[in-house]
């Protein structure tokens, strides 16, 4: 077996005994000669969270996984503190037909009892993501219902981003104008695509203009100085940019799709 031996420590970790990166290295060492494995390469992470993946050295182990059949640690927190993030590593070894040793925990997936510990920690790591995204999603639908500014929808057209919410682009909100005035006019989707198009009027990446995306606009009722989250509407704190009246009017006519 050749092992990949992988060290780390974090600002608030250097203090503690035993886990400097000298201290990890020997242990490790100690460890594979007991085994009798080749040490395939170390890789050191200093000054390092364990709760993001971005560390150079993790991602360097990770690229040369030709080069090692397992990945060996002292503890398991040395390599991850997030169990999501833990449990898509241990899904991409899976996936390379590599192994996973902490040495202190006795996690070897080289074992039954190993593997069948890892089941029950993606288990764990799911509901634990589940239960993130249910919590995010309730606290969306709870600002929707207070009239909160929700600033998932992106940069919207019309709008810039800011600090203090949503403020009007001039020169973006009277091409929306323009859209809801043609869209009155009785034009169709595409016929008001093409006009913006033919006027050179880029949308808010500089790409033409499609009818789904004149239809996005026609049907959002941020426009008239709503929002809308999981379906729920409420009036937002931003300036509308479209009369409430007439948002309503071409919004029910355009969820026709009249192309």
């Amino acid at each position: 077996m050749k092992a990949a031996l992988y060290i780390r420590v974090s600002t608030e970790d250097q203090a503690r005994e035993g886990f400097s990166l000298d201290a990890q290295h020997r242990r490790l060492e100690a460890y594979c000669r007991v085994r009798g494995w080749e040490i395939a390469g170390v890789y050191r992470d200093e000054g390092h969270s364990g709760r993001s993946t971005a560390r150079p050295a993790y991602k360097k182990m990770m690229e040369e996984r030709e080069n090692w059949d397992i990945v060996l640690v002292l503890k398991m927190d040395r390599i991850h503190r997030n169990s999501v993030n833990f449990t898509l590593m241990m899904d991409q070894l899976n996936t390379w037909g590599k192994e996973f040793i902490s040495v202190q925990e006795s996690f070897d997936t080289t074992t039954a009892m190993g593997r069948f510990v890892m089941d029950i920690m993606q288990r764990i790591a799911q509901l634990e993501s589940e239960q993130i995204g249910e919590r995010v999603r309730a606290g969306m639908e709870q600002k929707a219902r207070n009239g909160g500014d929700i600033l998932g929808f992106g940069h919207p057209y019309g709008y810039n981003v800011t600090a203090h919410g949503l403020e009007i682009n001039e020169e973006e909100a009277a091409t929306v104008r323009r859209i809801y005035s043609l869209r009155a006019e009785g034009m169709s989707l595409q016929q008001i695509a093409n006009d913006l198009n033919s006027k050179g009027i880029p949308s808010k990446k500089g790409k033409m203009w499609s009818r789904q995306a004149i239809s996005r606009i026609l049907k959002n009722p941020l426009y008239c100085g709503q929002l809308r989250w999981a379906g729920i509407v409420s009036e937002g704190r931003h300036e509308a940019i479209i009369p409430l009246s007439v948002f309503r009017t071409l919004c029910c006519e355009s969820a026709a799709d009249t192309y």
